[in-house]
């Protein structure tokens, strides 16, 4: 019997309208454009505006798109895991939200939380319950209101993070294609570098921890890119190796867009150049677990029935990872 592999059927991806600029950030904290230019490689990042709008709003919208361009029912979906470290509340989990909103009637669903590396963790998740043959169809949505857990005071994050969301469709192929291998890591070492100080059991909301400007992303920068720019980039020469893969097998480069030098380090590392490397994080900055699928969305028209492609991703936890993914379809 021919072995079962969770393909990428379609992609689809979500951007709120509005866009912040660095221009306008230089009027709100002290940095310049040169400043975050240079450091980050972004120019601009979209933010979702407007009451009560929340993870499930991108998400939904991003899905909706995903079956259209499918040809796909709501009906038909079997799972659904959403990855994403916004979701709109403690719980109801937000996947269980996205189906609601999109008539997912059939599908069961969880939110999956690995900050930055979810999109990886959630990809690998999905894959397995179609290899088992237990599902045909499943959705993996990665994405973050990230706006809504920043400091717009404090300009060592508030320059780096933005809005966004993508999701695949995952559906079982007996051809040589789709999700090939996974290597996955966490270090719990590294909360303490880059977490969120208040908000959950440990340190429930109250008045001081409000007070306090507790309920934002904290980051020790230094720390995170020296440990983000040697493990991200290791762990995609790990997949190489475990798979005797060699750079000129390698298609593209999907990395996770935290920061240009991490991304240009990984490149390097594998012996990519940049012409086979993803990159926009100039337009979208760092939208978490939204940045690779985003990508995949954006390349989708580039992208051949079977290119290799080398996912890869670090974030706060620490969790990073990597993924063979053999491209399934032409667009």
């Amino acid at each position: 019997m021919s072995k079962i592999h969770a393909a990428i059927t379609g992609v689809n991806g979500y951007v709120p309208e509005y866009i912040l600029s660095n221009k306008e950030l230089e009027t709100t904290v002290e940095t310049t454009d040169e400043w975050i230019t240079s450091r980050t490689g972004i120019s601009e990042r979209r933010i979702l505006k407007g009451e009560n709008k929340g993870m499930s709003d991108m998400a939904a919208e991003a899905v909706r798109g995903l079956l259209e361009k499918t040809g796909t029912k709501a009906e038909e979906i079997d799972l659904l895991i959403c990855t994403t470290i916004t979701p709109d509340m403690v719980f109801p989990a937000t996947a269980n939200i996205i189906c609601d909103k999109i008539g997912a009637k059939n599908a069961w669903g969880f939110d999956l939380g690995a900050a930055c590396s979810g999109f990886l963790y959630g990809l690998t998740t999905g894959s397995k319950f179609i290899e088992t043959g237990a599902h045909k169809k499943v959705v993996v949505v990665g994405g973050d209101k990230m706006s809504s857990i920043i400091d717009y005071t404090d300009r060592t994050t508030c320059v780096i993070f933005g809005d966004g969301c993508a999701a695949v469709l995952l559906e079982p192929t007996t051809e040589d294609l789709g999700v090939m291998d996974t290597i996955l890591r966490s270090d719990g070492a590294g909360r303490h570098h880059l977490h969120q100080k208040a908000g959950g059991s440990l340190k429930p909301a109250s008045h001081a921890t409000v007070d306090a400007r507790e309920h934002y992303v904290y980051q020790e920068g230094q720390q995170v890119y020296k440990f983000a720019v040697t493990n991200m980039a290791e762990v995609a020469a790990e997949i190489l190796e475990k798979n005797n893969l060699v750079s000129d097998d390698i298609n593209w480069l999907v990395p996770h867009q935290a920061n240009l030098r991490i991304i240009d380090a990984t490149a390097n590392r594998i012996g990519i150049g940049r012409e086979k490397v993803m990159i926009n994080i100039q337009r979208y900055g760092n939208t978490t677990n939204g940045t690779i699928p985003l990508c995949l969305w954006e390349w989708e028209k580039q992208l051949k029935k079977g290119d290799n492609l080398i996912l890869a991703a670090f974030g706060g936890g620490f969790t990073w990872g990597a993924i063979w993914l053999k491209w399934a379809y032409n667009s």
